[in-house]
């Protein structure tokens, strides 16, 4: 079997664009086989007024792996990819999801988006994830992810500059990832109204800038997250993976710009996936 699909292990929302939600259709729409097992299962993100679900329990995730191993089909995962986990425990149902997909192929990359937290609201997740994503996942993790309060609390470091990213970023890597992804960065020295996005992996070290648009959405890093991922695999390059993710979800987060909607345009938009309608240029660092 050739190891062509990836096992994504996120939250789940009956509204909306986020988690899994926000990653296996823009996966399915570049030609990706996709596996989507659930964290949780809310009726909106939390980041409206309110919300209704329940988060799942770590049996839960074990027993749909083992099943996945009984039918025969782990060799066919090239990788899996992590998001949003609810608690401590779903962190090491991922860990032990991660060794059988390993033990079926050794190949197998794990991409791992450490979501914690952001610079507006700081920490939203449950007492102990902080601690697995920086003790359990960072050594583990294939492909990290964070966003720049991610970057500092994984690190312990202040995230002002480019050179305290870079320094951050290699940080994490001596720990154990091949390629570091900091996302939606605004430094001291990013250009006004820009966004930028910093890789460093056996490539060397890359950054691309986008324009800052005027609205707040959620699900935007689980969209990057699933989108490198992909791009990642097919080339192995992360100068490649950074231009081809930053520029569709530029155009996605446009689109949804322009409509006014509250949501990611995913659907809507889901031309920008497989030809943005602008390229942005990722320069050598």
């Amino acid at each position: 079997m050739t190891p062509e699909s990836i096992l994504s292990i996120q939250s789940h929302v009956v509204y909306g664009h986020v988690g899994n939600d926000a990653a296996v259709f823009p996966l399915q729409r570049l030609g990706r086989g996709v596996w989507p097992l659930m964290t949780v299962q809310f009726s909106n993100h939390t980041g409206y007024p309110a919300f209704r679900g329940r988060a799942f329990d770590a049996g839960l995730i074990d027993e749909c792996v083992e099943g996945l191993e009984t039918i025969g089909v782990l060799p066919r995962a090239a990788g899996l990819v992590t998001g949003y986990l609810g608690k401590p425990e779903i962190g090491e149902a991922v860990l032990r999801a991660l060794g059988r997909i390993r033990a079926a192929n050794p190949d197998a990359a794990y991409a791992c988006d450490p979501v914690m937290g952001d610079v507006h609201r700081g920490f939203y997740v449950a007492p102990g994830v902080a601690d697995f994503f920086r003790d359990r996942a960072v050594p583990a993790a294939t492909l990290l992810l964070p966003n720049a309060f991610e970057l500092g609390a994984l690190t312990g470091r202040r995230i002002a500059s480019r050179s305290d990213a870079l320094a951050a970023i290699s940080a994490l890597r001596k720990r154990g990832p091949e390629v570091v992804v900091a996302k939606s960065l605004i430094l001291d020295d990013t250009p006004a109204e820009m966004l930028e996005m910093i890789g460093h992996g056996p490539d060397g070290a890359w950054v691309v800038r986008t324009p800052k648009l005027p609205i707040d959405l959620s699900g935007t890093g689980d969209l990057f997250a699933a989108l490198f991922f992909h791009h990642w695999l097919e080339r192995r390059s992360v100068r490649d993976a950074l231009t081809r993710t930053a520029s569709s979800v530029f155009g996605i987060v446009s689109a949804t710009h322009a409509d006014g909607a509250g949501e990611l345009a995913i659907v809507a938009a889901q031309q920008e996936l497989v030809s943005p309608s602008r390229i942005f240029s990722t320069e050598p660092i």
